[in-house]
């Protein structure tokens, strides 16, 4: 059995200033929502965060940006936290933008122990500065460093007491190959069953690459919420 937190300050205790993390979920979807508040409470700092985004103004890592817990972040997009962009362009934060794509497969190569791949997207922009070339087939490559971290924060919908994990429809996006590439990963559910519990077939990230589990709510905000305007009926009922 994987070690079960009895809250989610408990489950980030030990995360100490300076650390590196990966941290699941696209905007606000299959975000460890609940661990990110824990961890937004410790007062940590100093903190590498790897993550697709930052998530909003008021949640998800917002929290972390809004407390100054972020010294660095790697992550693909930024367009919908004002509080990021003033750090950005304040240099209070260390910002390092990638392709979505490379994110994603510098982050799966680290949890499958590549050290490095070569990629086409970048070049001819400024994302080749500093970076090794070469040519393939008659077609130039940027070569990318994998990334790993301290720790993987990352949220299931369901586990068993023996770590394995399933995902929710889409918050399988960037949660299991973070997994894979945290050196202690800590998964926040929202249900948890005893062992032989889930089909075999249904797991996507098995326990063994798992340390530990909390248990708790999702609260599902919604990030951006867009309503067509009614046409008008005329007419009326006489």
């Amino acid at each position: 059995m994987k070690i079960i937190h009895s809250s989610f300050t408990e489950a980030v205790g030990s995360i100490q200033d300076g650390a590196s993390i990966l941290v699941g979920g696209f905007g606000l979807v299959g975000i460890p929502e609940n661990l990110i508040v824990a961890l937004s409470e410790t007062g940590v700092k100093d903190l590498t965060i790897i993550s697709n985004n930052c998530g909003v103004d008021d949640w998800g890592l917002g929290l972390l940006l809004r407390n100054k817990q972020i010294k660095k972040i790697v992550a693909s997009y930024v367009g919908e936290n004002k509080e990021f962009e003033r750090q950005a362009l304040a240099g209070e934060i260390e910002v390092e933008l990638l392709p979505q794509g490379t994110l994603a497969e510098k982050i799966r190569a680290g949890g499958a122990g590549i050290p490095a791949f070569y990629t086409p997207a970048g070049v001819g922009t400024p994302l080749e500065e500093g970076k090794e070339s070469r040519a393939f087939g008659g077609k130039t490559y940027l070569l990318e460093t994998s990334l790993t971290a301290d720790f993987a924060l990352i949220r299931a919908c369901e586990a068993d007491v023996y770590g394995n994990l399933v995902y929710n429809k889409t918050a399988r996006n960037f949660n299991p190959i973070m997994a894979t590439a945290g050196r202690i990963t800590i998964a926040e559910t929202e249900r948890l069953v005893e062992a032989g519990r889930l089909e075999a077939d249904r797991i996507h990230t098995p326990g063994i690459f798992v340390q530990s589990l909390a248990i708790g709510e999702q609260r599902k905000r919604i990030e951006k919420l867009t309503v067509a305007k009614q046409p008008e009926i005329g007419g009326g009922i006489r």
